[in-house]
């Protein structure tokens, strides 16, 4: 992994549109790393931006290296392309503009690979709900194997299957030979599955980073995610076209949801009180709240797969 004096050891890729609140508190919360003068920052802009001063006024003034840098087309694989080629550390960490890091989560990145320096490693980190915010049942569904699935690694080993790049550092060296995220046919969703499958046949590990940790401050609705089923089965069913060795696991969940007929769920109501490891209701409670929300999620997915 070389490294030359007075460069950078990591360079951190930030895709932003339309967050320049929370864009400003994720650049705050890197003056606060406790591995300073290590990084550099590379914001890269949406072309469909619509209020560059305040992105400018968001990055202004860091202490740190800062880039602002803008896409060339549309969607996050280039996005995040245009960052890590642009960027002057042999190591390359991914991190959304809505994910708080905390204080040691540089450090633990940049201390992780100095112990596992092959280029085939990469380290994911933790994001966990923000203390901020009110965590719905729904939101802890979603922990679940739907929108992370960080409590089911056991170990180290994550999996290249959660490749997650909210927060997830890799080898420049790597990401160039694979060549990248897909642009063209995986340019938003499932993009970060594709990259990590590719990277897998090259050798690739993923290795968890619980003490990397950063804050999502995002909430997360029942119509919000429906909102979003569209756009992921189109991604998923363009994924699974350039890799059908792959099941669909999404189509897979919700065509089952939608085969059976409807339920009551009278237990679901249960989970704001009951957690899944509760004695007795813990497992009915949340089998009841799984159903439900696959339920709710399963028409508008099996409508867009059809028409994708």
């Amino acid at each position: 992994m070389p490294h030359s004096p007075g460069e950078p050891k990591l360079s951190i890729v930030i895709p932003t549109l339309g967050r320049h609140g929370t864009l400003a508190r994720v650049l705050e919360r890197l003056e606060r790393q406790t591995a300073p003068d290590t990084f550099e920052v590379l914001v890269v802009v949406d072309e469909e931006e619509t209020d560059l001063s305040a992105v400018g006024a968001a990055v202004a003034g860091r202490p740190y290296p800062l880039r602002t840098l803008v896409r060339p087309s549309p969607g996050a694989s280039a996005a995040r392309n245009t960052g890590w080629r642009a960027a002057r550390a042999p190591l390359v960490l991914f991190l959304d503009d809505d994910v708080m890091p905390e204080a040691p989560l540089v450090s633990e990145h940049l201390d992780w690979h100095s112990r596992h320096p092959a280029p085939e490693v990469g380290v994911l980190g933790l994001v966990r709900w923000a203390d901020e915010l009110r965590v719905t049942p729904f939101m802890r569904w979603l922990e679940r194997g739907v929108h992370f699935d960080f409590a089911n690694i056991e170990g180290e080993e994550a999996g290249w299957g959660r490749f997650y790049t909210a927060n997830v550092s890799v080898k420049r060296e790597l990401l160039a030979l694979v060549g990248g995220f897909d642009e063209e046919r995986l340019p938003f969703g499932y993009e970060d599955l594709d990259l990590a499958y590719r990277m897998h046949a090259h050798g690739f590990r993923l290795l968890f980073n619980r003490r990397a940790t950063g804050e999502h401050v995002r909430e997360m609705t029942l119509e919000s995610v429906r909102a979003r089923m569209p756009m992921m089965a189109s991604s998923e069913r363009a994924f699974c076209a350039k890799h059908p060795e792959i099941p669909p696991y999404f189509l897979n969940m919700f065509s089952e949801a939608a085969s059976r007929p409807p339920a009551p769920h009278r237990l679901a109501h249960l989970a704001r009180v009951v957690p899944p490891g509760a004695p007795l209701l813990g497992r009915r409670v949340w089998a009841s709240a799984d159903a439900r929300f696959k339920e709710a999620l399963a028409p508008d997915f099996m409508r867009a797969w059809e028409k994708s």
